[in-house]
């Protein structure tokens, strides 16, 4: 497997997620320099990313969202079978561009001290929980909530 200490530019589709022993995983979707120059479903290439140093990992599962665009520096190993992805350990971390907030439209999950409520943009009524997952009620509008939690408590002893 032959590897290459390089930099590479790319953007992240996915929220890194925690490896083993205190890594940080992610794939980079890179688009080639003279992208302008190829056809337009030319694809982009992914490199999957691992991540050791202690102060990377934290920026990366703390910090990262989808869209960011990412400088890395770190040791590139090309894969031994094509079709595989090339596999980058990061050594350095730069923040190149950070994604737009996104704005939830469609449903949001909220939490009620012990007690989770769903909001649907599509709907008046929220489905409530407990935070264990045990069905509470419908209730008819965001108002009606903090009636029906105060109804299941009574019921519950309080407990959710």
């Amino acid at each position: 497997m032959e590897t290459t200490y390089c930099t590479v530019d790319g953007w992240v589709d996915a929220i890194p997620a925690p490896g083993p022993h205190g890594t940080a995983m992610f794939d980079l979707t890179v688009r080639p320099a003279d992208a302008d120059t190829l056809p337009e479903d030319a694809p982009d290439t992914v490199i999957s990313c691992t991540a050791r140093d202690a102060r990377i990992v934290h920026e990366l599962l703390s910090g990262i969202q989808p869209s960011d665009l990412l400088r890395i520096t770190g040791t590139l190993a090309q894969p031994s079978t094509p079709g595989e992805l090339a596999r980058l350990t990061a050594d350095v971390l730069e923040v190149l561009d950070t994604a737009l907030v996104p704005v939830l439209r469609e449903m949001v999950i909220d939490r009620y001290a012990d007690y989770v409520v769903i909001f649907d943009a599509d709907s008046d009524t929220a489905p409530v929980f407990t935070a264990q997952g045990l069905w509470v009620g419908l209730a008819d509008n965001p108002d009606a909530i903090a009636t029906l939690i105060e109804i299941h408590e009574r019921v519950h002893g309080g407990d959710a």
